[in-house]
């Protein structure tokens, strides 16, 4: 991958994924990187996102060197514009109040379905996951997902072993299908390429590559065959300010 700043993989898609969020907004976060990439937001393209969190703080002010370790921690709360419950959040949701959802993800597949609850047979799995928190929510009631992942074979899988958080479900019409009448996954990001979902078949679609990256690189470490849109675009590089900010929220000043 290239970049003039030396970005780690981690950060190049959370500048990535930041890139996404548009001006006056509303964005309920998962914790981790969907909230950093809510804050660079903030601070360079959308200074008007609303950002909420499962704990119940709207309006989230994220503190230099002082990231919230989880959604109820009160260092999240500090310059928020309001506090509430979870309860209310969700029916917030519910009622469609959110533009973006934004999550992370153990597994996904080719329709989007993401699992963070287990790896292996559901009554001996082999690994238990962090589990969704308010994933399953987010990702069953706001207008659209957003996800964000490092792209690998173990987390792009032909099948999820759990649908803890549910994309397309079969694909087709099976989310609307099964009562989703509305959202579903608009945009995958990792370290490696941005992906979209094909409109029809609601499959998994390569749209554009990260500086250094070939279609070839991303198949490789995909365990399912992507579909390629006709023109793929050119991700812009990780410039110095974005960096600059994304460290100076995480203190790796």
């Amino acid at each position: 991958m290239i970049t003039t700043t030396g970005a780690r993989p981690d950060e190049v898609m959370t500048i990535s994924a930041s890139r996404l969020l548009e001006d006056d907004k509303v964005m309920f976060a998962g914790i981790g990187q969907p909230l950093l990439a809510a804050g660079l937001a903030r601070r360079r393209q959308a200074p008007g996102l609303t950002v909420i969190l499962e704990g119940g703080m709207i309006g989230v002010q994220l503190l230099p060197g002082e990231f919230p370790a989880s959604t109820n921690e009160m260092r999240a709360a500090v310059g928020a514009e309001m506090l509430t419950s979870a309860t209310d959040i969700f029916l917030m949701a519910q009622r469609g109040f959110f533009d973006y959802g934004f999550i992370g993800v153990g597994q996904i597949d080719r329709y989007g379905n993401v699992n963070t609850s287990l790896i292996g047979a559901h009554d001996q799995p082999s690994v238990r996951l962090p589990g969704p928190g308010g994933a399953n929510d987010i990702a069953s009631m706001c207008n659209q997902t957003l996800i964000v992942t490092s792209h690998e074979p173990r987390r792009f899988v032909e099948r999820v072993d759990y649908i803890t958080s549910p994309g397309y479900l079969e694909g087709g019409n099976s989310r609307a299908e099964a009562g989703l009448l509305h959202g579903g996954p608009s945009f995958v990001v990792t370290d490696l390429a941005l992906m979209d979902f094909e409109p029809e078949s609601r499959r998994m679609r390569l749209r554009g590559l990260q500086p250094g990256v070939s279609v070839e690189d991303v198949q490789n470490a995909t365990g399912f065959q992507l579909l390629v849109a006709e023109e793929l675009d050119a991700l812009d590089p990780v410039n110095a300010e974005e960096l600059a900010i994304l460290r100076q929220l995480t203190g790796r000043v």
